[in-house]
């Protein structure tokens, strides 16, 4: 007789995830290079009796939609974005290499190029040092490739890598990620940046908002239906009772 409520209350425990990864998503909308997140679900099949099979929803992670998000330009020199949908940047943190495709960077008073956090920017030849006040000769440009010039002279090339699988990725904070011991860097083949410019995030509010719209139907619809099944078993216990004591 409870099978039916397992069944239902699975499906809730479902739906209540999936609400919140949808308001986490709505909630980084301007969150730039953010990647909306999607609930990962299958059915759990079970056979308690040789005739009988229960399938239940079960929540087994998330899924990131890898897609690129709009670039919005800042006309700022070192912000950074990655037009491509595989590559990283890499940053060096003291618990070791992570990845970000959110390219706000900014200088030090060492003039190493970091992120927001301080954290140094790759390149191909280690940390980017970049010439500042008289040691400049000219404007810092940085190439569809990656390489970075001062004037007619060329100080490195951006470090942008790749994964197999951009999916086992693991969220850090500020944006970063990082990569499993299985996951190994791959340096990318044909990367291609666009400087002056931000990485948006990609969710697409209205149809986060349509979503979450959805989940709450499904949510009052599995209520409703928990709310008769209850009264159906409350029927069906006076009824054997009576009976009992008829």
């Amino acid at each position: 007789m409870e099978n039916t409520t397992y069944i239902a209350i699975s499906r809730q425990l479902g739906l209540r995830r999936s609400m919140d990864i949808v308001a986490h998503n709505i909630a980084n909308a301007n969150t730039s290079a953010f990647k909306a997140e999607r609930m990962v679900c299958q059915e759990y099949l079970v056979k308690p009796e040789a005739t009988e099979e229960l399938a239940f929803a079960q929540d087994i992670g998330t899924a990131r939609d890898l897609s690129a998000g709009p670039l919005t330009r800042t006309d700022n020199d070192l912000d950074i974005a990655i037009t491509d949908e595989s590559s990283y940047f890499v940053v060096e943190t003291p618990l070791g290499e992570r990845y970000t495709r959110h390219g706000h960077f900014q200088l030090d008073p060492d003039g190493r190029l970091v992120t927001g956090e301080g954290r140094p920017v790759q390149g191909r030849n280690g940390p980017i040092n970049l010439p500042t006040g008289d040691n400049a000769s000219g404007k810092i440009a940085i190439a569809a490739d990656g390489t970075i010039s001062d004037g007619d002279t060329v100080i490195d090339r951006l470090r942008l890598v790749t994964f197999q699988n951009q999916q086992q990725l693991r969220k850090a904070a500020n944006g970063l990620f990082i990569a499993g011991e299985d996951q190994k860097p791959q340096d990318a083949e044909n990367p291609t940046v666009a400087q002056g410019m931000i990485e948006g995030s990609n969710v697409k509010p209205i149809l986060e908002l349509t979503r979450m719209m959805r989940i709450n139907r499904t949510h009052e619809s599995v209520t409703r239906f928990l709310r008769r099944e209850d009264e159906r078993i409350k029927d069906m216990i006076n009824r054997l009772a009576k009976q009992t004591t008829a």
